[in-house]
C-alpha cells in the first residue's frame, strides 16, 4: 500500500504572522508525530508591501522550534518559482503540499507544482477558498492555472467543494474540516485575562475577533447591538471588537457613533498576537461571526478550542460546522436575526449547556484526522497514476 513518507509544505510560515502560518506549521508538526518527514517552503516575499492592506505582514516572536522553514518564494518573481520548483524536485518528497487562499497567488503555487510533477511527485492542495470572497478580474483564468496543477484536493467545506467541482470534477478530493487552532496556549481563569486586559470581571463580553474586512458584516452586528441597546437589554454587557482593520475603519467608527452605542463598545484595534489569543476567549461569553459570505473560519476552530458559544450566519461552511442550538445559533445574515440570538443565548442561560456539548463535539476537529485524511488521499492519487499507466 502506498503511504505518503516525507511531504513538503509550501506556502505561509515564519516569519509570517497569521492563520495561514499558524495552520501550516502545525500540519507539519503533525505530519513529524505520525512519522512523515517534513519540511516547509515559504516565502522571501509573500504580497509587496503597498498591496498588503495590514500594518505588518511579520511576527514578532521568535521562530517556532522544531521545524524545517526555507524562505525562498518569491510571488511576484518567476525566476524564483523556477528555483523553488526545482529546489523541492531534488528534495523528492513523496508529495508537495500547498496552501491556497487567493488566486494571486496561483501562478507561484502553480509554477512550483508544476516543475514537481515531472519527477512524479504528487501535489496536493489544502483549499481554503476556490472562489475568493473578494473577486478581482483574472480570477478564473489563475485559478484554473492553479488547479491544473494539483493531483488531489483536500477541502474544509462543502462549499469549496462544490467551487472545486466546478472547475476539476475529474481530481480526487477528500473532505477534511478545518482543525482546532492548537498554538494559542490554554485557557486561563477568566479573572486573570481580564485583568491582562484591563476589563471590568463584572461584565459579560460579546466578541467579534479577527481581520476586519466588508464581507465579514461588522456592520451587521454593530445594527444587531443597536437594536439590543434600544431594547434595554446590553446592560451589564460590552462588545468587544479585536482585530486590525483591513478595511473601511473609518466607516465602522462613523457607524458606532451613529448609532449611540460607543460606550458600549471596546475597541482592540491592532493585529491579535499569538500569545494573547487566549485572553480574549477566555473572557468572552459568546463569539459572533456576522458574515455575508464564507468558506469556513479559523476563527470558530479558536472558539472551539477554548469552548466558547458561537452565533454564526448561516453562509458557506459556518453551517455546516456549527450545529444549531447545540454549540450556538445560526441565523441569516441580517441585523434583526442576530440581535434575536444574542438575547435568546443570555436571557435562556444557555452557556453552559453550550460549553458542555463543545467540549463533546470538537473531538472531530483533530490535526491528526486531517494528516489521516492527507494520507487517504494520497493513496488514491497513486492507485489513481497506476491505474492509468496500465490503461496507456
Amino acid at each position: 500500500m502506498n503511504e505518503m513518507k516525507s511531504a513538503v509544505i509550501v506556502g505561509t510560515a515564519y516569519p509570517y504572522r497569521g492563520g495561514l502560518a499558524g495552520i501550516n506549521q502545525t500540519l507539519a508538526r503533525t505530519f513529524i508525530r505520525c512519522g512523515i518527514r517534513c519540511r516547509i517552503f515559504t516565502f522571501t516575499v509573500q504580497y509587496p508591501s503597498f498591496l498588503f492592506p495590514g500594518k505588518s505582514q511579520y511576527a514578532d516572536g521568535p521562530a517556532p522550534e522544531g521545524l524545517d522553514i526555507t524562505r525562498m518564494l518569491n510571488s511576484v518573481n518567476p525566476l524564483s518559482w523556477i528555483r523553488t520548483g526545482l529546489k523541492v524536485r531534488r528534495e523528492r518528497p513523496d508529495a508537495v503540499i500547498v496552501r491556497y487562499w487567493i488566486p494571486q497567488m496561483a501562478p507561484a503555487l502553480g509554477t512550483v507544482c508544476r516543475i514537481a510533477r515531472r519527477k512524479g511527485i504528487k501535489t496536493i492542495a489544502l483549499l481554503d477558498n476556490v472562489v475568493p470572497h473578494e473577486k478581482r478580474p483574472m480570477d478564473t483564468l489563475l485559478t484554473r492555472y492553479f488547479l491544473g496543477s494539483i493531483d488531489g484536493f483536500v477541502y474544509m467545506s462543502e462549499q469549496v467543494h462544490s467551487d472545486l467541482q466546478s472547475f476539476r470534477p475529474d481530481k480526487p478530493a477528500v473532505f477534511s474540516p478545518h482543525p482546532m487552532y492548537t498554538n494559542y496556549g490554554e485557557k486561563i481563569e477568566r479573572e486573570e485575562a481580564c485583568r491582562l486586559l484591563r476589563l471590568d470581571p463584572g461584565l459579560r463580553y460579546t466578541m467579534f475577533f479577527g481581520f476586519i474586512r466588508d464581507y465579514k458584516g461588522l456592520d451587521l452586528l454593530l445594527d444587531a447591538w443597536a437594536l439590543l441597546s434600544e431594547q434595554g437589554k446590553t446592560a451589564g454587557h460590552r462588545l468587544i471588537i479585536a482585530g486590525e482593520y483591513y478595511s473601511g475603519k473609518e466607516t465602522y467608527m462613523n457607524q458606532i457613533e451613529r448609532l449611540g452605542i460607543g460606550d458600549e463598545m471596546i475597541l482592540f484595534d491592532y493585529f491579535v498576537a499569538d500569545e494573547e489569543v487566549a485572553r480574549f476567549f477566555s473572557v468572552s461569553d459568546l463569539v459572533v461571526q456576522p458574515y455575508r459570505s464564507a468558506t469556513q473560519s479559523g476563527v470558530t476552530q479558536v472558539a472551539y478550542f477554548f469552548d466558547v458559544p458561537m452565533v454564526v450566519t448561516g453562509v458557506g461552511g459556518l453551517r455546516e460546522i456549527v450545529p444549531d442550538g447545540e454549540v450556538g445559533f445560526v441565523v441569516a445574515p441580517k441585523p434583526q436575526a442576530i440581535a434575536r440570538a444574542i438575547d435568546r443565548y443570555y436571557s435562556e442561560n444557555l452557556s453552559e449547556k453550550f460549553r458542555e456539548n463543545i467540549r463533546n463535539y470538537k473531538v472531530r476537529f483533530t490535526w491528526e484526522r486531517m494528516a489521516e485524511n492527507f494520507q487517504k488521499l494520497y493513496r488514491t492519487i497513486c492507485e489513481n497514476a497506476k491505474k492509468t499507466e496500465k490503461a496507456g
